[in-house]
């Protein structure tokens, strides 16, 4: 009789979940700089460079706020990318592809094609007057050029439900036969009816109350999860921002001085400017409890001037802008926080160079 053989009882392994990859970027831009010409004599037309070094990713299905002070270079980076101005220098990249060298018949196929759509900031002024609703969502379909005139008819009625409008009501209408809600949507309707793969917003909700301007916020989350669309949310309201945007870039005076997800730069900001914008928005609280009042955010008035155009283009602004400010800090990750970057020689460290709060403010 052979010998009795036991058989080890199974060990209690358990293997960790896998960590899904992260996509690949939808969007890539890379050093992008853009010029506009100098004023000509007599005229004040012309900024100079609205856009220097900048650098950006956005992501398939994933929604980045984009805010700064008006002249920052927000809008440049949103109307290079759709190819409505020439780079200067650097590289934009879409799904792989390099758009921004894309010259003349390539340029127009790409913009035709509408995989990159641009919702301009009044509704009002870039819609066209003399076109019905019907007619404005399906121009885009027209240029195209790629359905036939019954699927553009059913593809302007599904756009229309897809921003909660009702094709048979409105379709006949002209703008201004539109309340400010209705258009926004609208000009929403026409974007997506080439079912595009990135969408800018300009201003999507300065112009609107405070219902009308949830209701379009909630309506791009819904998007971005039906039609598996990625947005650029171009803004000033950074209330507005933190209830929707994965990730945020904060411009000033044409760089990115600071990028990250949007908790994480809106409760503990890496760079001065950022950390005063925050400060300025009561109606941001994040659950923040330790925020910084403005006053100890600004240089102490009998600081020698610095110049506005030396290094760093928030130095003469800044209370800790030092010698080493004479130069322009590249925009690096921040040791502790690697997804996080940020444009200051001092990101680490400015926080411990504030002054104490003011008694006054302090006890009240």
């Amino acid at each position: 009789m052979s010998p009795t053989r036991t058989t080890p009882a199974p060990q209690d392994v358990r293997l960790a979940a896998p960590v899904p990859p992260t996509p690949a970027p939808l969007l890539r831009v890379r050093g992008l700089s853009v010029s506009y010409a100098p004023p000509r004599k007599g005229t004040h037309l012309g900024t100079g460079a609205a856009l220097r070094d900048a650098d950006l990713e956005v992501r398939p299905g994933e929604i980045v706020g984009i805010v700064g002070e008006t002249g920052s270079g927000k809008t440049t980076l949103a109307r290079a990318t759709v190819g409505l101005v020439a780079p200067a220098a650097g590289a934009i990249e879409f799904a792989g592809e390099d758009i921004g060298g894309l010259r003349r018949r390539a340029r127009r196929a790409f913009r035709r094609s509408g995989q990159v759509q641009l919702v301009f900031q009044d509704p009002l002024r870039s819609l066209d007057p003399d076109l019905t609703v019907g007619e404005l969502v399906r121009e885009p379909l027209d240029i195209a050029g790629t359905l036939s005139r019954a699927e553009r008819e059913q593809r302007v009625a599904e756009s229309l439900r897809l921003v909660g409008l009702d094709p048979d009501a409105v379709a006949d209408r002209r703008p201004r036969q539109l309340s400010g809600g209705q258009r926004q949507r609208v000009s929403l309707a026409r974007a997506i009816s080439t079912r595009p793969r990135l969408l800018f917003c300009d201003e999507p909700v300065s112009a609107l109350d405070v219902s009308n301007r949830n209701l379009i916020l909630n309506l791009l989350d819904q998007l971005r999860t039906e039609l598996d669309l990625a947005v650029v949310i171009i803004a000033h309201d950074l209330s507005s921002l933190a209830g929707i945007a994965d990730r945020v870039a904060v411009f000033y005076r044409g760089r990115i001085v600071e990028q990250g997800p949007i908790r994480a730069v809106l409760e503990d900001p890496a760079h001065p400017y950022t950390a005063l914008l925050t400060a300025s928005a009561p109606s941001i609280a994040l659950g923040h409890e330790d925020r910084l009042d403005p006053d100890r955010l600004r240089p102490d008035p009998g600081r020698p001037a610095w110049p506005a155009d030396l290094g760093c283009v928030f130095a003469h602004r800044c209370p800790f802008a030092h010698d080493a400010c004479a130069e322009q800090p590249p925009s690096a990750p921040l040791p502790h926080a690697p997804q996080r970057q940020s444009a200051c020689h001092e990101a680490v460290v400015w926080r411990e160079r504030l002054d104490p709060p003011h008694p006054q403010k302090e006890s009240a």
